[in-house]
C-alpha cells in the first residue's frame, strides 16, 4: 500500500482559502488514482474530488464544484486539493486516499489507502 501524509489544514473566516496537500511514499503514485474525501461531526465520510493516474479527468461532489480544485504531480507524488469561497459547511476532517483500482471511481470502498486526516474549520 501507498502510505500518505496531508499538511495544509486550518482556520479560516467564511470566503477565504485554504490548500491542502498530501504526499505520498511507499509505491508508484501514478499507478493510484488520488482523492480527497471529507468527515463533518456526526456525519458519514464523504467524497470531494478525485482525479484519475494522469491527472487529465477530475470529479467533484455537487457541493464543492466550481469551488474546488483538485490537482496531482506524478514527478513529486503529491495531490493537493485548493479550496476557496470556503463556507462554514465545508468544516471537516479531510482525507487523502489511494485508489489501486482500474476503474476511476470516487466510491468510498474504491480506496484502500489513507492519510491520518487534516481539520479544516470555516467561521461565519
Amino acid at each position: 500500500q501507498v502510505q500518505l501524509v496531508e499538511s495544509g489544514g486550518g482556520l479560516v473566516q467564511a470566503g477565504g482559502s485554504l490548500r491542502l496537500s498530501c504526499a505520498a511514499s511507499g509505491r508508484t503514485f501514478s499507478d493510484y488514482v488520488m482523492g480527497w474525501f471529507r468527515q463533518a461531526p456526526g456525519k458519514e465520510r464523504e467524497s470531494v474530488a478525485v482525479i484519475n493516474w494522469s491527472g487529465d479527468l477530475t470529479r467533484y461532489s455537487d457541493s464543492v464544484k466550481g469551488r474546488f480544485t483538485i490537482s496531482r504531480d506524478n514527478a513529486k507524488n503529491t495531490v493537493s486539493l485548493q479550496m476557496n469561497s470556503l463556507k462554514p459547511e465545508d468544516t471537516a476532517v479531510y482525507y487523502c486516499a489511494a485508489s489501486s483500482s482500474v476503474v476511476f471511481s470516487s466510491r468510498l470502498d474504491a480506496f484502500g489507502s489513507w492519510g491520518q486526516g487534516a481539520q479544516v474549520t470555516v467561521s461565519s
